[in-house]
């Protein structure tokens, strides 16, 4: 299994290129792609976002959200806040969705390096 992030998954829904578009567009078609749940969320939320996208991203899969999960992501974004870097909230929250998961993460958000780095996050 693995897992997308929303600045992949809107290159892929765009057209634009990419070995991170790559790598999503193999997963799905080997049915092994999962959505951390704020990033259907986020994709989602896009009013413009046209109807054939919707449909295939409401079938996919999502992660699991484990007890414990909200004081975890609070806990790994203090870890880094700590250390003065970025951790959105989102970003935090797909990063836990992950590591809860064991599953790595694509994404062409470099944000992300800083979770991988510090706090367990795979990035594929």
């Amino acid at each position: 299994m693995i897992a997308v992030d929303s600045s992949t998954l809107i290159a892929f829904i765009q057209g634009d290129r990419g070995s991170d578009v790559q790598l999503l567009d193999q997963s799905i078609v080997t049915n092994e792609l999962a959505l951390p749940a704020i990033v259907l969320t986020e994709v989602l939320s896009d009013p413009q976002l046209p109807e054939s996208h919707s449909t295939l991203i409401r079938v996919l899969p999502t992660l699991d959200i484990g007890d414990g999960y909200w004081a975890r992501a609070a806990e790994t974004r203090a870890k880094l806040l700590a250390r003065r870097l970025r951790a959105r909230l989102a970003d935090t929250l797909i990063a836990q969705s992950c590591i809860d998961n064991d599953v790595a993460l694509i994404t062409r958000d470099a944000d992300f390096r800083h979770f991988a780095k510090y706090c367990g996050l795979r990035l594929a």
